[in-house]
């Protein structure tokens, strides 16, 4: 089954893209959480038409993008953590502690657009992914330390 989703969806596309999925996760649950329609030859003349006229916009989007992943390249954070004494963090760091130590250094990145591949629960130096576009990403260095 075709659809054009509506919304970004993590490990399947983004917005306005044209991809193939089962009937079932289409049926269930893209199209009545309002992610996604059925690709039919109109649906994707529409989707033409507003992304000829949309193109302008994307391109500044595109832009501002680029600017932000040139000044996220230099950034390398420090994350303080309560540890235990061989080092183990209690809990572990997640994205939403590098959101937040990116917003006091006044970045405003999205905490869902953070990656980190592997659970971080000691101290020791790790890199994040930050996804700003779907063409534009920035891997950030981070430092985690004990408070």
């Amino acid at each position: 089954m075709q659809i054009i989703l509506l919304k970004d969806v993590i490990n399947l596309g983004y917005k306005d893209d044209v991809v193939t999925v089962k009937n079932g996760y289409g049926r269930n649950y893209l199209i009545p959480q309002k992610k996604a329609i059925i690709a039919s030859d109109s649906a994707k003349k529409v989707l033409a038409e507003n992304l000829r006229q949309r193109a302008h916009k994307l391109d500044k989007i595109k832009e501002n993008a680029q600017a932000l992943a040139a000044k996220l390249e230099a950034v390398s954070l420090i994350i303080g953590a309560k540890t235990s004494s061989t080092g183990t963090i209690f809990g572990s760091v997640t994205n939403i502690q590098l959101a937040d130590e990116l917003a006091k250094r006044g970045f405003d990145v999205d905490r869902k657009s953070i990656l980190i591949k592997d659970p971080v629960k000691e101290i020791g130096s790790y890199k994040a992914v930050v996804k700003l576009h779907k063409d534009i990403s920035v891997d950030i260095p981070f430092e985690v330390v004990s408070e």
